[in-house]
């Protein structure tokens, strides 16, 4: 066994961010000490918090500063937000995996990685190029440096991640402190509303988006109620060069009709629906998403407070969600994937099913 390092990156709110974003940040700042100090007992030498606030060097290039730290061990990296369901044995492997003497890698998802421990790693990342994000670690290590990837994918609860407030919501009491009555007021509704619709044998839940078979098997399992899937954009976080750009059919129907459409086309094809609403940007902007609206006025309309929203498009569509005649969450990745278990449980604390 060698020694194994740990970095974990928090990106501050920058100076113009907004209330939301500053409550998104406070939440992965807590979390990132609680993973700090939960390595540490896990048996990492050392674990810091590396933050700043967010700025324009590639992930890989980062991540290449970090080696000097490693010496001849391993190390784990994940972000503030990553993995805040992980527990103390999931820890203890991580930190298991880094000390190994042979070349090898353990991530949460080797598709689209939060958090990657690499042993060896000034070997394993010495031609480490300038990746834009943490998801691309695995296949690259994979597939170019020649390391064995190991993934927990089939632990659903490693697949959530902080990336907005919605997620707080999902996660329950504990973490959603930070946002006011008032700002959980929608969410919350409509939550209690499809979970009745979910548990109704009469009635049709629309998921929309990046979800997986996992997921969607698991909804049918625990509910009533039939399930209209639509899968769209799986891995456009990691997409390649060369690879043809995002697209939506749901986003194609308001490219036709306008956002204001959104509770009308849906409300034709169930009693309730869950939709990324990452992909419907990705389909008019572009997966970059620095040509989104701002991430204050993403946030706000996923607790669909349309009218904090300064996007003209964003605000039609999350007000067309708010007023639709069913009820209607937007999110993200967590939402339509291991965060329909937390977004459908009755009550208590996270489902371990």
């Amino acid at each position: 066994m060698t020694a194994v390092s740990v970095a974990i990156l928090h990106p501050e709110a920058g100076p113009d961010a907004g209330p939301l974003a500053r409550a998104v940040a406070d939440a992965r700042a807590g979390l990132a000490e609680r993973h700090r100090a939960g390595f540490l007992a896990a048996g990492a030498a050392h674990a810091r918090v590396l933050s700043g606030t967010p700025d324009d060097t590639p992930f890989g290039a980062r991540l290449r500063g970090l080696l000097d730290d490693a010496g001849s061990g391993g190390v784990v990296v994940l972000g503030s937000g990553a993995v805040p369901l992980l527990s103390a044995a999931d820890r203890r492997s991580f930190v298991a995996a880094a000390a190994a003497h042979q070349p090898g890698a353990l991530a949460n998802n080797r598709y689209s990685a939060d958090i990657v421990a690499i042993a060896r790693a000034r070997d394993a990342l010495a031609d480490l190029p300038d990746l834009t994000s943490d998801n691309m670690l695995p296949r690259w290590l994979d597939e170019v440096a020649g390391v064995p990837v190991t993934d927990l994918r089939h632990r659903w609860r490693l697949g959530v991640d902080i990336d907005g407030p919605l997620d707080l919501v999902l996660l329950g009491d504990r973490w959603s402190g930070g946002l006011t009555a008032a700002e959980r007021e929608r969410v919350e509704t409509r939550l209690v509303a499809i979970r009745g619709v979910v548990a109704d044998g009469s009635a049709e839940v629309v998921v929309a988006g990046r979800t997986s078979p996992a997921a969607l098997a698991w909804l049918e399992r625990s509910g009533a109620a039939r399930t209209r899937a639509l899968i769209e954009e799986r891995g456009m976080r990691t997409s390649r060069p060369g690879q043809r750009p995002a697209a939506s059919v749901l986003g194609a129907l308001l490219d036709r009709d306008g956002p204001s459409s959104l509770g009308e086309r849906l409300a034709h094809l169930g009693e309730a629906a869950i939709v990324d609403s990452r992909v419907l940007l990705a389909h008019r902007l572009g997966a970059d998403a620095s040509h989104w609206p701002s991430a204050e006025d993403r946030h706000a309309a996923d607790l669909l407070l349309h009218e904090r929203i300064v996007n003209p498009w964003l605000r039609a569509l999350a007000r067309a969600a708010a007023e639709a005649p069913i009820p209607i969450l937007l999110g993200g990745h967590t939402l339509v994937g291991p965060g329909l278990r937390l977004a459908l449980r009755r009550s208590g604390g996270p489902s371990r099913s």
